[in-house]
Formats: C-alpha cells, sequence, structure tokens
C-alpha cells in the first residue's frame, strides 16, 4: 500500500500544479483570499457558542431635603462599585454564579445626565442572562440602601431585565461578510508584496582576471 501510495503522489507530479498556478493572473490572490476569509469566519460563526446579553436598570432616587444633584453623583459612584466583589459576593447565591463568572460577564453603565445605572450581563442562554443581570441589579440596591441614611439617597430597581429574543453574538452571514472583507485585504497586500514577472536581480559586474600583458606593461 505504501509504494502504491509513493507512485501515486510524487514530487514530480507537483511541477506542472505549481506552473499553472505561476501563469495565472496577478489578481487571483483577491478573490481567493476573499473566499477562504468568507469559508472560515462563517465556520466560526456556526460553531462559535452564542451570547445573550440582558440588561436591568437601577435608579438613584434623592430623599427629602437633599440635593436632586447628589442622586447624579451617587448613581455614578454606584455604577462604579457595581462589579466589585461586595456585591457580586451577595448576587452569587441568587444567580448560583461564581464571583469570577459574573465578574467577566456583568457590565455596568451611567449616564451622565440622569441617576441612572444599567447593568448588563451576558450568557450563553437568554434565561441565565436575565438572572444575572437582576441578581446583580437587586444586590446593588440593597448594598447601597444600606447607607440611604446617611448619604440620602435611594437605589431602586427600575426595570428588570428580560430574556433576550435574540443573541448579541454576531452571526454565521456576519462573521462571514467579516471573514471575507479581512481575506481580500491579506489577498491585497499579498499581491502588493508579491514579486512581478520578468524583474531580475541585477548582478554585480566582476571584473576579469588582469592579463599578463597588463601586469608586464605596469612592471
Amino acid at each position: 500500500m505504501t509504494d502504491t501510495l509513493s507512485r501515486r503522489f510524487r514530487p514530480a507530479d507537483a511541477a506542472p500544479m505549481l506552473a499553472r498556478v505561476k501563469r495565472l493572473p496577478a489578481w487571483w490572490l483577491l478573490p481567493a483570499g476573499a473566499t477562504l476569509g468568507a469559508l472560515t469566519g462563517g465556520l466560526y460563526g456556526a460553531v462559535a457558542t452564542p451570547e445573550y446579553t440582558a440588561t436591568s436598570y437601577v435608579i438613584a432616587v434623592p430623599q427629602k431635603d437633599s440635593d436632586p444633584a447628589a442622586a447624579l453623583g451617587f448613581a455614578t459612584a454606584y455604577g462604579r462599585v457595581a462589579t466589585q466583589l461586595a456585591v457580586l459576593g451577595d448576587a452569587q447565591v441568587e444567580s448560583g454564579v461564581s464571583p469570577r463568572t459574573l465578574r467577566e460577564s456583568v457590565q455596568a453603565a451611567t449616564s451622565p445626565d440622569a441617576p441612572m445605572i444599567s447593568i448588563s450581563a451576558s450568557a450563553a442562554k437568554p434565561g441565565k442572562a436575565a438572572d444575572i443581570a437582576n441578581a446583580v441589579a437587586r444586590s446593588l440596591t440593597n448594598n447601597a440602601n444600606h447607607t440611604k441614611e446617611s448619604t440620602q439617597v435611594r437605589l431602586l430597581q427600575l426595570s428588570r431585565a428580560v430574556e433576550p429574543d435574540a443573541p448579541a453574538s454576531a452571526t454565521a452571514p456576519m462573521t462571514a461578510l467579516v471573514g471575507a472583507c479581512a481575506g481580500g485585504l491579506l489577498g491585497g497586500l499579498a499581491l502588493l508584496v508579491r514579486p512581478r514577472r520578468g524583474e531580475d536581480t541585477p548582478s554585480a559586474a566582476v571584473p576579469g582576471p588582469a592579463q599578463s600583458a597588463d601586469l608586464n606593461r605596469d612592471r
């Protein structure tokens, strides 16, 4: 069987194929790169695990005789600590997720115009993403309301996170399009650095040996 394979695949058989590749026009690198990139990107989008994102909103409410501007400042401060261990440690019991996973999957953002905090959570399942976002929002409000007497600001969960209908990660057609663009770009770069046909590297002139007559004349 080994002899049969060696006779079927010989190094000499690759020479005609390489010759045909060399005869191809220079621009073939562009469609080849785009096609390869589209196939690679589409395959990645098809096998990658989809990621769902759910968002819960928390609002800071000023108490009686307190400055409304203070609520905006405290909302910014609470948004910065929403992903800290003190908050995530309480949320892990309700969500059933470790603090490390919570920290990697939860993001908090605040608004410069409104005392509102958005807490977004990502997970492989839409229900789990909503559970994580709601658990972190409730943990944040509970921790913040322990000091509402001194801060004169109370946190309330304005909107609960719901299960998303579609994944937030890119779909297979999108990854295929991105891969095609990247492959076409790489093909264009390869086309630019590809040596042109008919260009020979100039060789330096080597002086010939001196003639005996010239040597005698110099003497």
